[in-house]
């Protein structure tokens, strides 16, 4: 079986995390915080907080804006439920907003009629390693949290992607673009954000009581993380060059991802495709072939809310499916999987 998705784990990264284990400090500590300024500065911005996961950067992020159960917070309806369960971790009411069609990003002229004087935080998510119509959403006015889990890497107007938001946050799950395992971390320029989340990671040993959180990340996934940043450009290449073989291959077969345009570049953490045949029958045969290919979202948001309107939603979820991407993917994986898919997809 060809995975949908896997780590790119080499040596470096094993004696790395090695290290770390053999130092006997393994907990939260100078590796943390070596990550932490090595990725923020990367990104472009003051400072992160590492944490355990990106939810709990998400979280974190929320309650840095000092979003409460009054408010209301709009995110796409197209995202995992991960965005959806911060919103409600802070008891905030969500605003679900329709996605592009062409770029499964959030659709800012949806957005921009869906809006009402509650909504004190908007969650933009940069979707498959595509950035989002940022300048029109900050233009709006409101606090935004860039949501980079898939789009470390990726440029907006020759910037980084998290480098726009009041707050940004990132994932390192294990298939992410760089991974730890588990974990995550938030970035921002602001020195109150970042001073106000270190002080929510972490419960242990205060002088006051207010509710804190145990979201801190360890030394060895830290390690694993800085190792992994040092070729996350390298990977980024690879990626690009795969999405190029298969835009060559598919062009006339189904509905190619948003390729780069002139004010942001793809970093193609997913290669979704929209087919013009049914999804479902497709990835069936995908797995009967031996090759894992997925929906990009198990499910929209407002299909788990019981909510309407969400046709262009609807439609990006009744087509799109994501094809293995990754930079361990070998020559005989990719020919395999390009053989499939022009026999498979209409």
């Amino acid at each position: 079986m060809i995975p949908h998705s896997r780590p790119t784990i080499d040596e470096t990264d094993i004696q790395a995390v090695s290290g770390v284990l053999h130092s006997g400090s393994i907990a939260q500590g100078g590796a943390v915080e070596k990550f932490e300024q090595e990725l923020a500065g990367y990104i472009g911005v003051k400072g992160g907080v590492a944490t355990s996961s990106g939810t709990a950067a998400l979280h974190l992020a929320l309650l840095a804006l000092d979003i409460t159960g009054k408010d209301t917070v709009a995110l796409p309806s197209y995202v995992c439920t991960a965005v959806l369960n911060a919103v409600h971790y802070v008891g905030a009411l969500p605003l679900l907003i329709d996605v592009h069609p062409d770029t499964f990003n959030m659709d800012v002229e949806d957005l921009k009629r869906k809006l009402r004087p509650q909504v004190k935080a908007i969650i933009v998510p940069h979707s498959f390693g595509l950035a989002a119509d940022l300048e029109e959403i900050m233009a709006l006015g409101i606090p935004v949290i860039e949501d980079c889990a898939q789009s470390i890497g990726a440029t907006y107007k020759n910037k980084m992607a998290g480098s726009f938001g009041n707050i940004s946050i990132f994932s390192f799950y294990a298939t992410k673009m760089l991974t730890t395992g588990e974990g995550g971390m938030v970035v921002s320029d602001s020195e109150e954000f970042l001073r106000k989340i270190r002080d929510l990671r972490d419960y242990d040993n205060r002088e006051n009581y207010v509710t804190r959180y145990n979201y801190k990340m360890t030394d060895f996934q830290a390690s694993l993380g800085f190792s992994q940043l040092k070729k996350l450009n390298h990977f980024i290449e690879i990626r690009r060059n795969i999405a190029q073989k298969y835009n060559n291959e598919f062009k006339n077969l189904c509905s190619l991802p948003a390729s780069h345009k002139n004010d942001r570049k793809h970093i193609y953490y997913r290669y979704t495709v929209k087919l013009r045949r049914d999804v479902e029958s497709f990835l069936k045969l995908s797995k009967e072939k031996g090759i894992n290919c997925e929906r990009p979202v198990f499910k929209p948001l407002h299909r788990y809310l019981n909510l309407s309107g969400f046709t262009n939603t609807d439609r990006v979820w009744e087509k799109a499916v994501s094809i293995p991407i990754y930079p361990t993917l070998t020559e005989k994986n990719m020919n395999t999987i390009v053989e499939f898919v022009k026999n498979a997809a209409l």
